[in-house]
């Protein structure tokens, strides 16, 4: 096909011109930019803030001219910038180092490294174990669900959250750890020896005509995986869903949205409310819903956090599936990534979720429409009545 060369032709008049109009409003903008910044507002931006950072000045003048020691001025800022960000006051707000981030991210996919397969939750102020995988070295030396993590090396971590405490049970495959639990208020200390962690985001297994659909979390290719599966589904003559979302502490809001397609053809999934920004809605993908008329049942725990707690409210809202478990836990906030300089991130609080109904997530999370507990007797003895009341559906 030929080309129309002379729709895209550009008059040099019209070039010359366009370009003096630019450099005019830019020189204008520049001598009067704190006029203009007044504005800002009005255009949609944000007026630029004037900070007077003097009496930080100040705390490290008296530092380098008092403290009897060195002082190492990049770990200082480094400090100043953690505090910054903690006085925030707000859980999910924190400043990563170049290491840090690195370490968070490879845990956003499941590269968490060696370890010792167990899985942490702050329950009763304490870190406890929440479960222990089968075929690692915690559950083969004996430590259970419900145990206290004390110490770690020798070092008391019971004051810690569950994330720094996993940090420091994770290291190099092959090396040694040593980790002090309190069970029934008795210390008991195992050697262990790390090893590679096979951490998949989801997985399918059957009874008779029920599919279990467990995921773990929300990668970035989690909601594609489980709908390669749930193709087999039809196959294999499946009348029934569970959805297992216990522990699984969120993730990318994309493959929650992923996931839900395949049960919500093109409907509203999310709604996202911030205080700087326009609300953002979020739709299920369309035609993609294969499973929008089978029976599902949603088992979910106090640490159903986040992503899986859009999926839990989206598919209760739309009566999708029955919910069965105990209350989640009541994330609803959205954190948004931000570079910075060195490699460093900072991991903010950018807005607010709700279900496609308007109900409000954080704090108060997803309410079962049957609630079962499950005690930490009932999983070091193998025992799952949330999964045998989803069976019994």
């Amino acid at each position: 096909m030929k080309q129309n060369w002379s729709a895209q032709k550009v008059h040099l008049g019209s070039a010359i011109v366009g370009g003096a109009v630019a450099l005019f409003v830019g020189l204008a903008i520049g001598f009067n930019w704190p006029n203009f910044a007044n504005f800002l507002p009005y255009l949609g931006f944000k007026k630029p803030t004037a900070n007077d950072w003097s009496s930080l000045d100040e705390v490290y003048t008296q530092l380098e001219e008092n403290y009897d020691g060195d002082l190492d001025k990049d770990a200082l800022i480094e400090g100043a910038k953690k505090g910054l960000v903690e006085a925030v006051g707000d859980t999910y707000t924190a400043y990563m180092t170049k290491e840090e981030a690195a370490e968070f991210n490879k845990s956003l996919h499941g590269d968490v490294g060696a370890g010792i397969g167990i899985e942490l939750a702050l329950r009763e102020d304490y870190v406890r174990v929440t479960r222990t995988l089968p075929d690692n070295p915690a559950r083969a030396a004996g430590i259970l669900a419900g145990d206290i993590i004390y110490k770690v090396n020798g070092e008391e971590v019971w004051n810690l959250d569950a994330e720094e405490v996993a940090k420091k049970i994770r290291g190099p495959a092959g090396s040694k750890v040593t980790v002090t639990i309190v069970r029934d208020s008795e210390e008991k200390s195992f050697e262990l020896t790390r090893e590679t962690i096979n951490n998949v985001s989801a997985d399918v297994s059957y009874n008779g005509d029920t599919a279990i659909i467990m995921v773990k979390r929300f990668d970035t290719d989690t909601g594609t995986k489980v709908q390669e599966l749930a193709k087999e589904f039809a196959d294999k003559g499946i009348k029934k869903v569970i959805l297992d979302l216990r522990g699984n502490g969120g993730g990318y809001v994309s493959a929650a949205r992923d996931l839900l397609s395949l049960w919500l053809d093109g409907d509203k999934v999310l709604i996202q409310r911030a205080k700087y920004l326009d609300e953002e809605i979020t739709y299920a993908k369309r035609s993609n819903a294969i499973l929008k008329d089978m029976k599902t049942i949603v088992l979910v725990n106090s640490t159903t956090a986040s992503a899986s707690e859009i999926v839990a409210g989206a598919l209760q809202d739309y009566n999708k599936a029955t919910i069965i478990g105990e209350a989640t836990y009541g994330k609803g906030v959205v954190q948004t990534l931000i570079d910075l300089s060195g490699g460093a991130q900072l991991k903010v609080t950018t807005a607010h979720w709700y279900t496609p109904l308007g109900a409000t997530i954080n704090l108060t999370g997803i309410k079962p429409d049957k609630t079962v507990g499950r005690t930490y007797d009932d999983i070091n003895s193998g025992r799952d009545p949330q999964l045998d009341a989803a069976l019994a559906e």
